[in-house]
């Protein structure tokens, strides 16, 4: 519990420029808080305590502000920037290095059974308000943009944004078939009205004979 514990604390000191001592990051840190109240929560849940462990994880979001299911599975080394509003679904997985700032929602759709949360691969960066939502895999050091909704998998090393989520880059390098085609809607409505107007000019020519 202590080495996790440590490694949480690391990442919030790596991850943070604003950090200024280690002891800080354990005493203030709501992030850190959260996930160390959730470790015990796990612990219970695997214990087959499992109304205790939900009533830890809701005593977590009281105190934080994060919710994070008991039976949600994290690994030593996640940071939670500020941490306000992030929720983290039963079923989501999460690997070491990732970064996850407030706002984020590692979700489902309200269809799926089984697995329907998202599992987030090393070292990936979800921005403020990005919702993440599905049982697909979020790919290593990908980075999801703020207030992206992403409904598909996301390759590694991928930059998302928009909504729905679209891949722009991919190992920094834009993704030109990603991207869509423009169209001026006034500009296609235009050129009906001129084809209508020629075929019109066309019939009174012929009455006109």
């Amino acid at each position: 519990m202590f080495k996790k514990l440590r490694a949480d604390i690391n990442a919030a000191k790596l991850n943070d420029p604003a950090a200024r001592s280690k002891f800080e990051i354990w005493l203030t840190y709501s992030g850190v808080h959260a996930l160390s109240w959730h470790r015990w929560a796990n612990f219970l849940f695997r214990a087959h305590l499992k109304l205790l462990a939900r009533m830890t994880s809701q005593f977590a979001k009281w105190l934080t502000g994060i919710e994070i299911h008991p039976a949600a599975k994290i690994a030593p080394g996640v940071f939670i920037d500020h941490g306000a509003g992030v929720v983290i679904g039963e079923t989501a997985e999460i690997e070491e290095g990732v970064v996850i700032y407030q706002g984020v929602t590692l979700g489902g759709t309200g269809k799926e059974k089984g697995k329907r949360h998202p599992t987030v691969k090393k070292g990936a960066v979800l921005s403020a308000g990005a919702k993440i939502l599905g049982g697909f895999t979020v790919g290593e050091y990908a980075k999801i943009g703020a207030g992206a909704v992403v409904l598909k998998e996301v390759p590694p090393h991928a930059t998302v944004v928009g909504i729905p989520g679209k891949v722009v880059r991919i190992n920094g390098e834009k993704v030109a078939d990603l991207e869509q085609e423009k169209c001026d809607p006034l500009a296609e409505e235009l050129c009906k009205l001129r084809t209508k107007v020629f075929e019109l000019e066309e019939e009174l020519k012929k009455l006109k004979k």
